[in-house]
């Protein structure tokens, strides 16, 4: 099938003819589908011909009820499977051992081993020394990040915050045409249009004259904006591209674990991050739920180390073969005045990661705050340990502020977001919804000193399903950029009372039951 896609040139509106063929997602759907009933539809044949199997098939489902209240997950991801493996007999305990934890094969593990063994090397120690001189919190905090995303704090970098998407993309195209090595770019989401069309138009040009070009982007993220085959089209260019975690049709957790990550890399000087995706509404090129509120980070200096070594770890596990390891990827940077210190770091399922990187980071400006933790995120739908602590914040009297939209993309997450409204502010806690339209921001700051910027939400697919990753900061310039930027928003937001929450009985149904299934979604 075809698709037109319309996007303005220099103010005039070009319309262009692209082949969309979603074909294999469509089969790949299908056949996850074929595998999931065909395996549950044998079970379930084999209870019933077969004499006393099924006494074998209520061993088993005992076995996983056992199993998932063994297990170290979180209460709130369990009620959901035990629900459903105690309620619906034999499908539940088979969707549980197609779907509960992903399965990752060896030569993926040996891949990862073999990808992080080539990265750079960074002896932080003086660094951490110097942060517990001046703030033991602070260093606690920072070895704690660094230990469990297996990171490394820096300072000899200078940032650049951005407070709206459009005006990250006109900084980000002069870096790109800067490049003068190699360009990686990883985003949930590209989509042909303005903003994408401005950058390919470079990245061929950059490809052409000899500039290693890299661009990978998530299948499932781009089903509905991008060609199933764009990677082979971007070859064509020069550029080497791949879908992150290409959809087959395999039945296990292949749907869930997607990257949601944002990565720009120049030279390995220059990277870029935030929640701007490549598509025209991040840059109110097209309006789609009133205007898009976002933002993004540059980084210039050593962190940007970190960033390249994400994007290579990411490209690596979805590429048949690696290709040879270049000295020039973790460059020697100048000395850089400018105050603070920052800590990049990836975020993702496990077993890539055995602790929720971003749900702690959160977790530790909640605790550590005594004035204010402010938090902007397009989702609220997040587990009692997270709600708990934003109570005991505000309990405490810490001034804490969530924004989120006030125009939905999904009613449906809408609506189980503000079912967190009543409990969050009953302790205190202040909602907002930015009333000009749809905000897709992750930042999140505490007293001035602490902030995260990056790809991480407030909601269970984020904080537990999804590849991200963030920059936590401490006493960095920008810190004093998101704050303003933050009360400016506050000025275009409605402050949430608890009259605008009134439901009738057939919503609050509706949400609780989705809350107990909200983990699994």
């Amino acid at each position: 099938m075809k698709k037109i896609i319309t996007y303005d040139v220099n103010q005039k509106a070009v319309q262009r003819e692209i082949d969309y063929i979603p074909v294999r997602y469509i089969i790949a759907v299908f056949i996850t589908l074929f595998e999931v009933l065909a395996v549950i539809g044998i079970v379930i044949a084999m209870c019933y011909y077969v004499p006393y199997f099924y006494l074998a098939a209520w061993a088993t489902e005992f076995f996983c009820v056992i199993r998932i209240i063994a297990s170290d997950d979180n209460p709130d991801y369990k009620v959901p499977w035990l629900l459903l493996v105690l309620v619906v007999p034999i499908a539940g305990f088979m969707l549980y051992f197609l779907f509960y934890s992903r399965k990752l094969q060896r030569r993926f593990i040996k891949r990862l081993n073999d990808l992080k063994s080539h990265t750079y090397r960074q002896d932080d120690k003086e660094l951490f020394v110097k942060l517990q001189e001046e703030n033991p919190v602070a260093v606690a905090q920072a070895k704690m990040l660094c230990r469990i995303a297996e990171t490394h704090l820096f300072t000899n970098t200078k940032q650049e915050y951005f407070s709206l998407g459009e005006d990250m993309h006109q900084r980000m195209l002069t870096d790109l045409e800067a490049a003068e090595k190699f360009i990686y770019m990883e985003y949930f989401i590209i989509e042909e249009g303005k903003f994408w069309s401005s950058i390919l138009d470079i990245l061929k040009k950059k490809a052409a004259a000899g500039v290693e070009v890299k661009v990978l982007y998530d299948d499932v993220g781009c089903m509905m904006t991008l060609p199933g085959d764009y990677h082979k089209i971007l070859k064509t260019y020069g550029i080497e591209a791949t879908p992150f975690s290409r959809l087959r049709g395999n039945a296990d957790s292949e749907f869930n674990n997607r990257s949601h990550r944002k990565i720009t890399v120049i030279d390995g000087k220059v990277g870029y991050t935030g929640g701007v995706n490549i598509a025209d509404e991040y840059i109110n090129e097209v309006v789609k739920f009133g205007h898009w509120k976002d933002t993004a980070l540059r980084l210039e200096g050593e962190a940007v180390w970190e960033l390249t070594k994400l994007f290579l770890v990411d490209f690596g596990i979805n590429i048949k073969k690696l290709s040879g390891v270049r000295s020039d990827l973790y460059p020697a940077q100048p000395d850089v005045s400018e105050q603070g210190y920052m800590i990049p770091f990836g975020d993702g399922p496990r077993p890539l990661y055995e602790r929720r990187v971003g749900k702690s980071v959160i977790q530790n400006m909640l605790s550590g705050a005594t004035h204010h933790v402010w938090m902007t995120s397009p989702y609220l739908i997040i587990d009692n340990d997270l709600c708990t602590d934003f109570e005991n914040a505000a309990l405490r009297g810490v001034d804490v502020r969530i924004i989120v939209p006030h125009i939905p993309d999904k009613k449906l997450v809408f609506a189980m977001t503000r079912s967190f409204y009543h409990r969050l502010m009953a302790a205190g806690v202040k909602i907002y919804e930015y009333e000009l339209g749809f905000v897709h921001a992750k930042s999140y700051l505490a007293d001035d000193t602490y902030a995260m910027i990056g790809t991480i939400n407030l909601d269970y697919r984020s904080l537990v399903h999804h590849f991200e990753n963030g920059v936590w900061m401490y006493r960095c310039d920008a810190i004093k950029l998101l704050k303003a930027d933050m009360e400016d928003t506050f000025e275009k937001c409605i402050e949430v009372t608890t009259d605008m929450l009134k439901t009738n009985l057939l919503q609050r149904f509706i949400c609780a039951i989705v809350r107990i299934f909200a983990p699994m979604l």
